[in-house]
């Protein structure tokens, strides 16, 4: 059909429903040139593009492509690949569409992600004179990974092979046969020209033997995913900010609903931290109020009760299912790095809004791309290597399997500064000895004690060695209260030393950490040093303002096996730690030091 005769059909209102797609396969297989082709039979270009792209060529001395209508950049027209996963927007007379053109070649298979990542359906192109290839197989065990459920094959370039059928046939159940291992059952299996126009818009006559869906029809034949408005609520915090201005002293927390919706009243909960409140209004520069927030939407809200919430808490309604909340979930990865991915070696996780170091527990087993066999029993997962595995954070995170919620369930490893890897979460994993915990007793077992026993000190200063942690969400109330400790301590004639988070972290090279990873290294020396100072026999005292529950985790393994004391300061947390003390400083601060003190004994 030519670009007059389908104009007849598009109507003059603009389709309401959108749809994003994806455009899979090997490099030169036809991508670009499968969406080029849709972009001009659609009435897409804007005026004159097509003839401009044209004249181009002739200029150039090339073969007029459609690829070239999307190949917007001069290195990708230059070298024929398209480098990264470009997007682009037409419409028919069922919808509008958002599709993305994802890269074939090796090289940028993480920008492949990316565009996959946002789809709702994808066409995977594949060559029929070349076949089925390598990265046939990859991208397609990528989209089942990702959750793509809606998946058409086009087979491209049946020009070249003479419009056989037997050719058609002999790729399409090489390839079905590939899906079916990976439990994916493709809509539709469409031979194309993409060059040619054969059965892109309307039946080729050059291939009668094929009766089935043209490439605009299973465009319009996909089915739009539920709105993610309908699903439970998350919104990954992004920010908190605080305006003082005329004496304003509300938090506001900043983020963007990923599912779900909320209104104003609604009880909610963050996690991991299981701090509940009510949401108090929706704030918003220059725009009219409004009760309610749905998927989509960027949103500043204010809480019924202040609370102090770290960026990366996933906000939920507490009527809902909750995402799980844990350090171990089983993943399946895709590894771009350069360097294999190994155990013991410290990654950044990315999920949501949450930033949080992460480490290789073990492989589960890894996906031979070329068979679909399972190599069990390795040590690591090198680079390109589809792997599921079991993962592990320093602290704990909120997350949902992908199954359930797409959007919590997806994440990226950084490694260094580079994207790495990018996964989906299969299930919460169940709770072991930690990886920190097995560093920890590394530690232990290979401790050279001292030759005064702790007994010993005890006797010779009058007191036992202990840590002493105080939080809350005052900062400086905090710091005053540690040092006021620490001298009364010591008038009382005992070893003690304020060790204050500022001078562990002074000096620290940042270049050596990871954005992101700066809180959990502070914590990480905080506790390594009180662990030497109590060895010595020092009753050692810290504030650590904000302090949550992962925080009190990692000192209280860290310190191990002595006993961490936890003093929070203020009104008591409905997520408060195991072992944790309230005193409140209502009570007058000679008071509140009668009171710790009398907890040292």
């Amino acid at each position: 059909m030519s670009r007059d005769g389908l104009q007849g059909v598009v109507p003059t209102a603009m389709p309401q429903q959108h749809m994003s797609l994806v455009i899979l396969g090997h490099v030169d297989h036809g991508k670009s040139t499968v969406i080029g082709r849709l972009l001009a039979e659609t009435n897409a270009l804007p005026q004159g593009k097509l003839e401009q792209v044209r004249a181009l060529c002739r200029r150039t001395a090339k073969p007029f492509e459609y690829a070239f209508l999307l190949d917007a950049l001069k290195d990708e027209r230059d070298q024929g690949i398209t480098i990264d996963a470009a997007r682009c927007f037409f419409r028919t007379a069922a919808r509008r569409y958002l599709v993305f053109d994802a890269p074939g070649h090796v090289e940028f298979l993480r920008n492949m992600i990316t565009g996959a990542a946002k789809a709702e359906a994808a066409f995977l192109v594949i060559d029929a004179q070349e076949g089925v290839r390598e990265n046939s197989r990859r991208h397609g065990y990528i989209a089942s990974m990702l959750g793509l459920e809606q998946i058409s094959v086009l087979i491209n370039k049946m020009d070249l092979v003479g419009y056989r059928q037997d050719v058609f046939a002999a790729v399409r159940d090489q390839y079905a046969e590939f899906l079916r291992h990976l439990t994916v059952n493709p809509v539709s299996f469409i031979p194309v020209s993409a060059s040619e126009g054969d059965n892109m818009v309307a039946l080729s006559a050059r291939m009668p033997w094929y009766q089935g869906a043209t490439v605009l029809q299973q465009l319009d034949a996909f089915a739009p995913e539920h709105p993610a408005a309908d699903g439970p609520f998350r919104l990954p915090v992004q920010d908190i900010y605080k305006f003082t201005e005329a004496g304003d002293q509300r938090r506001i927390f900043a983020g963007t609903v990923l599912t779900g919706r909320a209104r104003v009243g609604d009880e909610v909960v963050f996690l991991p931290s299981a701090k509940r409140s009510r949401i108090a209004s929706l704030e918003a520069f220059h725009a009219p109020e409004r009760d309610g927030v749905h998927a989509g939407q960027a949103v500043g809200l204010t809480l019924a009760h202040e609370l102090y919430i770290k960026p990366g808490e996933m906000m939920t309604r507490a009527a809902e299912p909750a995402p799980a909340v844990g350090m171990r979930f089983r993943a399946n990865v895709f590894w771009m790095g350069r360097a294999p991915m190994i155990r013991d070696r410290r990654y950044k996780l990315k999920i949501g809004t949450a930033r949080v170091p992460v480490q290789l527990v073990s492989v589960l087993h890894v996906l031979d791309r070329t068979d679909l066999t399972s190599a069990a029993a390795r040590s690591q997962i090198d680079r390109h290597d589809l792997a599921e595995c079991v993962l592990e954070t320093l602290r704990p995170i909120a997350f949902d399997p992908v199954a359930r919620v797409r959007e919590t369930g997806r994440f990226v490893i950084v490694d260094g500064y580079d994207i790495a890897a990018a996964g989906v979460v299969l299930e919460k994993a169940a709770d072991g000895v930690t990886a920190l915990g097995e560093q920890v007793r590394k530690r232990e077992f290979g401790w050279v004690p001292s030759a005064i026993t702790p007994d010993e000190r005890a006797q010779a200063y009058g007191h036992r060695a202990r840590f002493v942690v105080l939080t809350g969400d005052d900062a400086e109330q905090l710091d005053l209260l540690a040092g006021a400790l620490e001298r009364r301590l010591f008038g009382q004639g005992h070893k003690a030393y304020c060790l204050r988070l500022a001078n562990v972290v002074r000096g620290l090279d940042y270049d050596l950490i990871t954005e992101g990873d700066a809180h959990d290294e502070h914590i990480r020396r905080l506790g390594e040093l009180a662990r030497i100072l109590i060895d010595a026999g020092q009753i050692v005292v810290a504030a650590i303002a904000g302090a949550d529950a992962g925080d009190h985790g990692l000192l209280a393994t860290l310190s191990h096996p002595l006993e961490v004391l936890f003093v929070h300061v203020g009104s008591p947390s409905p997520a408060a730690a195991p072992g944790l003390v309230v005193v409140p400083v209502s009570m007058g601060t000679d008071a509140w030091l009668d009171r710790v003190g009398a907890l040292l004994g």
